[in-house]
């Protein structure tokens, strides 16, 4: 049955997931990829632990969405992938769990699961907006990576008495964290692409943080939450924050708001939705490079943008070291082309002129 939209939304055909994704997401998708028997690791964890045996479990344990089960569900499903362009209506199961979550896993042939907590906690655009995220990981190959997340946490808790093994785990664990917070970036932006209602992501977002009674919340003062927390108070603020974020796997309900509407802000979104974004059939074309620069401008962008005192410290102790190494440079080549003469016009070095060129 073809996918149809219950209301006129702007589909993106052949739409390449660069179009959304976060310049961080690809820069860390890049820095996973190249950590040296991260693949082997890959096929080993998912020789072990199947995609079959997940989706079983799924299957014994919980209500796989359809016309008869979840209906509504289903189209906001059906629709999500009609307006992203996804070839495959993936599978959609909803799980008894009151912690209001979602998640896309699997390799071959990636699944949704949307927990109960998170149903009743959000109306039909803001489940829109959720489906949409879920799908933009699928989109983007988010969800073999969201899968390894999951099976090395499990894999962490078993090897804890093991010193070396644990390190290891552990060290891959915070790249795919750092990764995983950048990849939930880019998932709120394909979300927004598919519902189109902007006020219905940013709700689903603040409920996220606040509970379903949006009478008592206000997304402006939501907005001025995000300020707060990204100026911060001093650095003793500065390293609480560092240490809350690095062990989380989202980001936080107040950053992903505010990253939200800078991107509407940037124009980028209103610029996709008018016809001008990356083509799927031109992603062979991309340049890993160009993307690596852009990940490392996004970063400059973030800091150069904080009001964090910490950052604004690190950067200031950098930019310092800059001027001086480059005011050394400047020096030690002004000598070189005047071909080592000192300022009278003498050359230099010792009076002996043995040759040695020392100087």
């Amino acid at each position: 049955m073809a996918n149809t939209p219950d209301r006129v939304r702007v589909r993106l055909p052949d739409l390449s997931s660069r179009a959304y994704e976060h310049p961080a997401d690809r820069g860390a998708l890049v820095a996973l990829r190249s950590l040296s028997g991260f693949d082997t690791l890959v096929k080993s964890l998912f020789g072990r632990v199947s995609e079959r045996q997940l989706r079983l479990l799924y299957l014994a344990n919980s209500v796989r969405v359809g016309p008869t089960q979840f209906p509504e569900l289903n189209d906001y499903l059906r629709d999500a992938a009609y307006v992203l362009d996804l070839k495959e209506v993936p599978e959609l199961y909803v799980k008894m769990d009151p912690v209001p979550k979602a998640m896309a896993i699997g390799r071959k042939r990636p699944f949704l699961v949307m927990s109960t907590g998170l149903f009743d906690l959000l109306d039909a655009e803001e489940k829109r907006f959720v489906i949409g995220h879920e799908v933009g990981h699928i989109l983007s190959g988010h969800a073999i990576y969201r899968t390894l997340l999951l099976l090395l946490v499990w894999i962490a808790q078993k090897i804890m008495w093991i010193p070396l093994g644990a390190l290891a785990i552990q060290a891959i664990l915070v790249a795919l964290k750092e990764w995983h917070r950048k990849s939930e970036l880019s998932a709120d932006r394909a979300g927004l692409l598919a519902c189109q209602d902007q006020d219905a992501a940013k709700r689903a977002l603040m409920k996220l943080a606040g509970g379903s009674n949006l009478s008592e919340m206000n997304p402006d003062a939501f907005m001025e939450q995000a300020r707060e927390y990204d100026e911060g108070g001093d650095a003793v603020d500065s390293v609480l924050k560092l240490m809350a974020t690095l062990p989380a796997s989202h980001p936080f309900a107040v950053v992903r708001v505010a990253e939200v509407q800078r991107w509407i802000d940037s124009g980028e979104y209103q610029s996709i939705l008018d016809g001008r974004y990356p083509r799927r059939s031109q992603d062979s074309d991309a340049n890993v490079s160009h993307e690596a620069g852009r990940a490392a401008g996004s970063y400059r962008d973030d800091w150069g943008r904080s009001k964090d005192p910490l950052v604004n410290v690190v950067r200031d102790v950098a930019g310092g070291a800059a001027g001086a190494g480059g005011r050394i440079f400047d020096s030690v080549a002004e000598r070189w082309r005047g071909g080592g003469q000192n300022g009278n016009g003498e050359q230099n070095g010792n009076s002996d002129n043995d040759g040695s060129g020392r100087g």
